[in-house]
């Protein structure tokens, strides 16, 4: 059974420096066939980079997806469509640029499909409606490949758990993104499909959601602006392990993955 990993959002240099130390011997260690990671906090915690990406491929990344931060960085949107190992959330407005799913191969020939969809409630994007567009998704591209990952960038748990349900039995697993804290709630869904409300972020723990701890304290003090430099300590790798069955497309089995680098 393909054994794939799935890594939460990348925060800065030390999510970078981490996935640089251990992917690739993880590989090796862990016998996983397919890596995938939200690198969308990857570039000095907000958004992503062409250089970036590529510097992430190199680690060992098969596939990078992105959520609400997709157009942080300066000229992204003219260089994401040359980046084939990066896809932006599918239910942005039609207009937007760069792919809105991923299919990626593993030595073994099995073809894994992947898309993000992000939430409605409490994010301020424009974009359309997650569960409408997953559906649109899988009729439209789900014999591309031969097992699917659902990436849910979402701000309110209740709509990650209901996509969780909705998408039961019609892709391999349904986890979320975006709140950069690991939950607890890793679940085989009754028809197949692995679910987690947070795959938690690779980056530093001691941190406000991979920000510097005292500017973090400082904005809820105050209300003010200021800039919130990516903290440094604590950095861990995190995210899910789905092993999959080949026959049906839906996951064996699932566990969480947590390590200190």
């Amino acid at each position: 059974m393909p054994k794939v990993l799935f890594l939460g959002d990348i925060v800065g240099r030390p999510g970078r420096d981490a996935v640089r130390a251990r992917v690739k011997a993880l590989r090796a260690e862990k016998g996983f066939d397919l890596v995938i990671a939200n690198a969308e906090n990857a570039a000095a915690g907000a958004g992503l980079t062409a250089a970036i990406a590529a510097e992430l491929a190199e680690a060992g990344v098969d596939a990078m997806t992105l959520g609400d931060h997709v157009w942080d960085q300066r000229n992204f949107e003219a260089e994401i469509d040359k980046l084939e190992k990066v896809c932006r959330p599918a239910n942005l407005p039609v207009q937007c640029p760069g792919r809105k799913y991923l299919v990626t191969t593993a030595v073994s020939g099995f073809r894994l499909g992947v898309f993000t969809v992000l939430g409605q409630n409490f994010m301020k994007m424009k974009s359309d409606c997650p569960f409408a567009t997953a559906d649109k998704m899988l009729r439209e591209h789900g014999k591309e490949a031969d097992a699917w990952i659902v990436e849910a960038h979402m701000e309110a748990t209740s709509e990650k758990v209901a996509l969780g349900w909705y998408l039961d039995g019609r892709c391999a697993a349904v986890l979320g993104s975006h709140t950069h804290i690991p939950t607890a709630d890793l679940t085989l869904r009754p028809r197949g499909t692995a679910y987690l409300t947070d795959l938690g972020m690779t980056g530093p723990y001691a941190s406000v959601i991979g920000r510097n701890i005292q500017t973090g304290i400082a904005r809820f003090l105050d209300g003010m602006p200021r800039k919130s430099e990516v903290a440094e300590g604590d950095v861990r790798l995190c995210g899910c392990v789905v092993e999959i069955e080949t026959a049906s497309g839906m996951a064996a089995k699932a566990e969480r993955f947590e390590e200190s680098v």
